[in-house]
């Protein structure tokens, strides 16, 4: 068997990253420097990585979020009462393993979407399957499955993701289709896997948007109850950067 027949192989076999390394090393004699029990671990332990960095990156891709936003780039320092030592814990990502949920309010521009975002990249990075909705986009979704009988293979996609981010919550009147699904994605939610939610609107408004006091008890009573809170304060950050960009 010589080695091209190999490399075939490990191709056939979807072992790409390793074929690639074992032709590499072939060119370059690479192999020489190792032990056999060295050699196999660097073949395998390329393999490990490529597969991982592969399913990551397609994690948040399906995540379908509206932009890249990163845990490092958090600005601590603007005045919107945005505790580091807080965030950084919800960071790690333990609140998905106690199946509990985060719930951002403040003021538009104070960096909602960006913090949800952003702990629903770090939740891809550690291979919890995420999904990103704005609030408004996802309604004319459920409605147009309503049409094409399309709901419940919608609803059975949201079961199954580790962490749902509901963004932009509340701008858009609910009626009672609207109303009956989100109870339907808080039921199937609640103690089984996690939410983010980001709203304008404070918590203690919600039962009056959401409507029809015994489903808004319902929903509040699964969501709230269980969910970590954080409340932005201050001016626009999109504002106060623009205002020191005209100054420069």
């Amino acid at each position: 068997m010589n080695n091209q027949t190999t490399i075939e192989k490990m191709k056939q076999m979807r072992l790409s990253a390793m074929a690639e390394t074992y032709h590499n090393s072939l060119q370059n004699n690479i192999h020489k420097d190792y032990t056999l029990d060295q050699y196999i671990a660097l073949l395998v332990d390329q393999e490990w990585e490529h597969r991982y960095n592969k399913r990551i990156k397609n994690l948040i891709s399906s995540a379908g979020f509206r932009q890249s936003a990163s845990i490092r780039d958090i600005n601590y320092t603007a005045n919107r009462s945005l505790d580091k030592t807080v965030f950084e814990r919800l960071a790690q990502m333990d609140f998905i393993k106690s199946r509990e949920n985060i719930i951002i309010t403040g003021a538009t521009g104070t960096g909602k979407s960006y913090l949800a975002q952003a702990l629903g990249h770090n939740a891809c990075l550690l291979q919890h399957k995420t999904m990103y909705f704005n609030f408004a986009r996802l309604t004319d979704q459920i409605k147009l499955a309503k049409l094409e009988g399309t709901y419940l293979k919608r609803m059975k996609k949201i079961e199954k993701t580790d962490l749902l981010i509901l963004d932009d919550f509340g701008l858009t009147s609910f009626d009672e289709q609207i109303r009956n699904a989100l109870m339907d994605i808080v039921e199937m939610k609640y103690d089984k896997s996690s939410m983010i939610i980001a709203a304008q609107i404070p918590v203690k408004c919600w039962h009056e948007t959401i409507g029809e006091g015994t489903i808004a008890d319902a929903i509040l009573d699964r969501l709230v109850h269980s969910s970590h809170r954080i409340e932005l304060t201050g001016q626009s950050m999109r504002k106060n950067k623009m205002e020191k960009t005209q100054k420069n």
